[in-house]
């Protein structure tokens, strides 16, 4: 049967950082999708596991949800249980050991011929953003199980010469205690004790949803889910691209350069609280305009930093250079208290999301916006407090990862179009992903897949099938150089 071309154009060096479509990565060479016929009935391929089971998983952990209608599984849900069980089930299925740590995080773990070796991580995360598509988090998951059931039923599982574990991360997205990476970072140790009473918008805590269920933690017992760093020879992770560079270049698979440093904030402006038709205009005390103006601020801002960031002992030309290139800022819940059409509110809470590839840059923004934001406010006459709710500095990917995985990929999608002349491309990532606080333990690398539009945290978020077997294929030839 014919097999769709892997169709060739050529490209000159293509400057689209992910940030601002302008990255930076030197890529000539692209493929067409892949044809659904002809290459499955190649045995090395694998079609079978890699890409028909792992679709199917894939869907069908898209239906474990906590809402109607809609995708959503935060920190330790009903829908996040179920989905940790059925993880779990199917780490055994591929050979693994598994268990369930003290922070939720769901572990299959395969010795190989040396259990004191030095592992390999392989993670990603199984909760979801509200509304969300089905390939976020869960494809690096099922892509890792899907190579070592491969392993296990070629009966080479137990010739890997170190151990090789995979890990469903409870928490990355921060959803529900609106503090991220609660799960890899528990096992990176740099989750502080503070964490465990976070509480979520109904008052409970993570402590308190960890006791209800059945896991008991303490400060102590937190400290002992880090991972020795000489017990670890480095951390993978396969995520959508979430961008649109891949799909642009015609390329399925490609590999990740760093990624973007990140700050939250909660921002809650008070003002006076009072009657929308019995309060003078000019005697307002309005935190709801003041929130608009700092809203505005902070778009004007991340948009021409240059415009308000000077060459002083904050920041320097390199910079701000980059933050033109890098820069972006996301103001994504707003919250009134009362909340009623005929009130003035007394109080305004919003979010910012500030991402930067310069960690300077990004550390300038926010005292940039911290003092203008004050000034608003003491202008308007209310108050103004901007609480920092989440730091990760960029992270560089270890340059050995990246060329084992970039030859990983390389052969995957030889194996499956014929013959590649050119490179798989390298991009920069401006989503966070579990890599940033696992950095903190080891070295790491991370594998981009296309999705189509650079569409995520959506219901549209899609992968094709062949892309998903592409993944899984890419991730098998990986392991293969640990055998």
């Amino acid at each position: 049967m014919a097999v769709s071309p892997f169709t060739r154009r050529s490209v000159m060096t293509i400057l689209f950082d992910y940030l601002a479509l302008s990255l930076l990565s030197t890529a000539a060479s692209a493929g067409s999708m892949f044809s659904d016929t002809g290459i499955s009935s190649r045995s090395d391929l694998f079609g079978e596991i890699l890409r028909d089971e792992a679709v199917a998983r894939l869907n069908e952990l898209g239906k474990v949800s906590d809402a109607d209608g809609y995708l959503e599984r935060t920190f330790m849900s009903p829908a996040s249980v179920r989905v940790g069980n059925l993880i779990r089930g199917w780490m055994e299925d591929a050979g693994l050991r598994t268990w369930v740590d003290q922070m939720g995080n769901v572990h299959g773990r395969v010795e190989g011929m040396n259990a004191n070796a030095a592992a390999l991580l392989i993670g990603s995360h199984l909760d979801t953003v509200v509304d969300a598509g089905i390939f976020d988090g869960s494809l690096g998951i099922i892509s890792a199980l899907s190579a070592l059931k491969v392993l296990k039923t070629n009966g080479t599982l137990g010739k890997l010469r170190r151990p090789i574990e995979v890990i469903a991360f409870c928490d990355e997205e921060g959803v529900r205690f609106q503090s991220t990476f609660l799960g890899s970072a528990a096992v990176a140790g740099i989750l502080p004790a503070t964490a465990l009473q976070i509480s979520d918008k109904s008052g409970v805590t993570v402590q308190d949803v960890l006791k209800e269920n059945s896991i008991e933690i303490s400060e102590e017992t937190l400290l002992q889910l880090k991972y020795d760093p000489g017990s670890v020879w480095g951390y993978v992770e396969v995520h959508i691209e979430q961008g649109p560079v891949l799909e642009r270049l015609g390329f399925p698979l490609g590999v990740v350069r760093g990624i973007a440093g990140q700050t939250r904030l909660k921002v809650t402006v008070r003002g006076s609280q009072g009657h929308a038709g019995t309060v003078p205009m000019s005697m307002r005390q309005d935190p709801m305009a003041a929130a608009a103006e700092l809203i505005v601020l902070l778009e004007r801002l991340c948009k021409h930093p240059k415009d308000f960031l000077s060459f002083d002992g904050h920041c320097n030309d390199i910079s701000v250079e980059s933050l033109s290139n890098s820069l972006v800022c996301t103001v994504g819940e707003i919250s009134t208290w009362p909340s009623a059409s005929n009130v003035i509110p007394g109080q305004v809470t919003f979010t910012v999301d500030l991402r930067a590839m310069d960690d300077m840059g990004r550390e300038s923004v926010i005292y940039e916006l911290s003092n203008q934001m004050y000034q608003i406010c003491e202008r308007r006459s209310v108050s103004c407090v901007v609480d920092r709710k989440h730091d990760a500095n960029a992270v560089i990917c270890d340059s050995e990862l990246r060329s084992q995985l970039k030859a990983a990929a390389y052969s995957a999608l030889k194996k499956m179009a014929g013959e590649i002349q050119d490179e798989i491309p390298a991009l920069m990532s401006g989503a966070g992903h579990d890599a940033m606080p696992m950095s903190h333990l080891t070295k790491v690398g991370m594998l981009f897949v296309r999705c189509r539009g650079g569409i995520s945290h959506s219901p549209a978020e899609h992968v094709l099938d062949d892309d998903v077997w592409a993944a899984g294929l890419a991730i098998l030839a990986f392991l293969e150089t640990h055998m």
